[in-house]
């Protein structure tokens, strides 16, 4: 099953493969992912109490991933006829995530955020950025990436192979360029994570949620995609003390029966 997660007014959104797990060789769990088009899997083992979520691109498997685990939530609900909580298992923590009609939410993995990241002269020059472009963080739910400030994300032509040797060379996940939000939170972001088979990514919440943790701010919302022609918004907040990300998904294929509420 296809489902479009993170979806922007109703369209776009990053098409994510969501199924039910079953026993076989991680290559081929990658290989379903590339056969899919989906730049992501997340592989459902609906147990008593909890799901077992692992998460895949063509190149491998994730510890962890934000929009998957949107996908993840409106799959759950629909399987299960109901909206409402659903305990959750993955990447070594058991957490909560709800779904609600088109939209769904989980608790973040804690973030960690470095103000120094280290030699990044390399990773920027491939971004087609100054070597010494200001305010450039590292940042991590898991794996780390850099959160890198800008004023025109849509303007990027990123050289690929030299971002990925770049990124390989620091253990980098990838790079969230963004500017800076708006008084409402609103903000524009770009992803670029080759070393893990994702040249851009449409949507990124733990990116996001890195750069909430990172700026000390109550909300953001992402607008992400455009560049691929499917535009996206991704949202991050601090609800009840914790981290928390989301989207609206929408399965892709049938139509989803009514959902009981608990």
């Amino acid at each position: 099953m296809i489902v479009d997660a993170c979806l922007r007014d109703g369209r776009g959104g990053s098409p994510t493969l969501v199924r039910d797990d079953t026993p076989m060789p991680d290559a081929e769990r990658a290989l379903a992912v590339a056969r899919s088009g989906a730049s992501h899997g997340a592989f459902v083992t609906v147990g008593d109490g909890v799901a077992d979520v692992r998460f895949f691109t063509s190149t491998g498997e994730l510890p962890a991933c934000g929009h998957g685990t949107v996908a993840a939530l409106i799959w759950l609900a629909d399987r299960l006829g109901r909206d409402g909580e659903f305990p959750l298992r993955a990447g070594g923590r058991t957490f909560r995530g709800w779904a609600e009609g088109d939209r769904a939410w989980f608790e973040q993995a804690p973030v960690t955020v470095r103000d120094d990241p280290g030699p990044v002269a390399p990773v920027l020059a491939a971004l087609g950025l100054d070597p010494a472009t200001p305010g450039v963080r590292a940042a991590s739910t898991g794996r780390w990436r850099l959160l890198i400030p800008v004023a025109a994300p849509a303007a990027l032509r990123p050289d690929l192979a030299a971002l990925r040797r770049a990124c390989d060379a620091l253990d980098l996940l990838g790079c969230y360029v963004h500017t800076p939000p708006g008084p409402d939170g609103r903000l524009a972001a770009r992803m670029f994570a080759p070393s893990i088979g994702v040249p851009e990514d449409i949507a990124n919440a733990n990116s996001t949620s890195c750069l909430l943790a990172a700026l000390g701010v109550a909300e953001l919302a992402a607008d992400m995609g455009d560049a691929l022609g499917r535009p996206a918004t991704v949202l991050a907040r601090v609800a009840d003390g914790r981290l928390q990300a989301g989207g609206v998904a929408r399965m892709r294929r049938g139509r989803p029966a009514a959902r009981a509420k608990t």
